[in-house]
């Protein structure tokens, strides 16, 4: 690949690759922080942020999914990846599979929590009213739905007062600069007809609490691609906060099992 990525990026460890896709209105910090000391133990990771979110300027026009695959892809191989793993969570996900089907000589396995393939009818009115909160600029509004649609009931139910409010306030304050454009891509996204495509191990975790990315989406995917195997764990649409040991337990005993 001789294009360049204009992407900012995480990169750590060393050893076999493992490259990161983040989520709609995350980030690679965000999204994958709690975890990527353990994912880095071995393996030289790559996260990279999507325009928009983290260090990465916001692009001129409306996201593109094969040209945010390729760009993640450049990403990797700027940074001396021949070939890796691909994990993606969530609008991460979707991302994966187009870098599989576009670049199959480069990508040997994939991890795929809490996605989708294409957003079901429910989940595009969930699209609609979210687009609506963050175009309004309400900020404090945007954050408490988030909070209340991401995070698992029983994550939630836990909270005190004070830890359901800091929890809001952090989600008020990472809205990165791009958030439309992301949540216009996961309105747009359908990558069905790769499903089928796919020829490398694959993993689906299912968020089995997850009520953004329903686990209907999550079968859906496992279903439609030969072989993969579907594991479920017990969080929200937020893994990283809910239950981030069990998430990286998942992603390092398939990576060893391919090794």
């Amino acid at each position: 690949m001789t294009s360049t990525s204009p992407l900012a990026r995480v990169v750590r460890g060393s050893g076999p690759g493992l490259l990161l896709a983040h989520g709609g209105t995350g980030s690679i910090e965000g999204n994958y922080g709690p975890i990527l000391d353990g994912l880095a133990e071995r393996r030289r990771v790559v996260g990279p942020d999507y325009p928009g979110s983290g260090r990465t300027p916001r692009a001129n026009g409306p996201l593109d999914l094969d040209t945010l695959a390729d760009q993640l892809v450049a990403t990797a191989v700027e940074e001396g990846l021949e070939t890796f793993a691909i994990a993606g969570y969530s609008l991460g996900g979707p991302v994966a599979l187009r870098a599989a089907t576009r670049h199959p000589e480069r990508v040997t396995a994939l991890m795929l929590t809490a996605t989708f393939a294409h957003p079901s009818a429910r989940m595009r009115l969930l699209v609609e009213d979210w687009l609506r909160l963050l175009r309004a600029g309400d900020q404090e509004a945007a954050a408490r739905w988030t909070t209340l649609v991401a995070a698992g009931a029983p994550y939630l139910d836990r909270m005190t007062p004070e830890e359901l409010a800091t929890l809001i306030a952090y989600a008020r304050d990472s809205v990165p600069p791009g958030a439309v454009d992301q949540v216009e891509l996961v309105g747009r996204v359908d990558v069905r007809e790769d499903l089928g495509r796919i020829r490398v191990p694959t993993l689906v975790i299912s968020t089995a609490l997850d009520t953004m990315a329903t686990p209907y989406h999550h079968r859906q995917v496992a279903d439609g691609i030969p072989g993969a195997r579907f594991a479920e764990l017990a969080s929200g649409h937020l893994p990283f906060a809910e239950a981030p040991g069990e998430w990286l337990g998942l992603i390092r005993a398939f990576l060893d099992a391919q090794a």
